[in-house]
């Protein structure tokens, strides 16, 4: 029987101790991470990138703030045209194309140029 207390009583302290702060090399205090100890650590990068706020615009009209690499006022995630209705697919389609398709007018060229006005500088005296 005093045997079993014996390790009832050590299987206690174990508990118990395991609940405390041990002592980790020169400090004394837990390893759990605080604001102090964050500002402190240096995250090793390769490249430090530059972020800017961004507004965010989702299909569904949605917007959040985000965290962009370029500086940007209004970032938009386009329309995925597959998972659209058919009618609306094609209507959509059907306005891409059109501003492709547009020809631009060429204008004829005029002009008044005379070389005879010119010709007198070409002599030699």
């Amino acid at each position: 029987m005093m045997t079993v207390s014996r390790t009832l009583r050590f299987l206690q302290l174990e508990a118990l101790s395991g609940l405390f702060a041990r002592p980790c090399g020169l400090h004394t205090s837990a390893s759990q991470p605080n604001s102090n100890r964050t500002s402190i650590v240096c995250i090793a990068r390769q490249k430090y990138s530059r972020t800017y706020p961004v507004l965010l615009v989702r299909p569904d009209g949605s917007t959040i703030h985000i965290r962009y690499k370029e500086p940007r006022r209004i970032l938009s995630i386009p329309v995925d045209i597959n998972t659209l209705p058919e009618a609306e697919r094609k209507a959509r389609l059907r306005k891409r194309d059109a501003s492709k398709l547009k020809a631009k007018p060429e204008t004829p060229f005029e002009d008044d140029f005379k070389l005879d006005d010119y010709r007198k500088f070409w002599k030699k005296k």
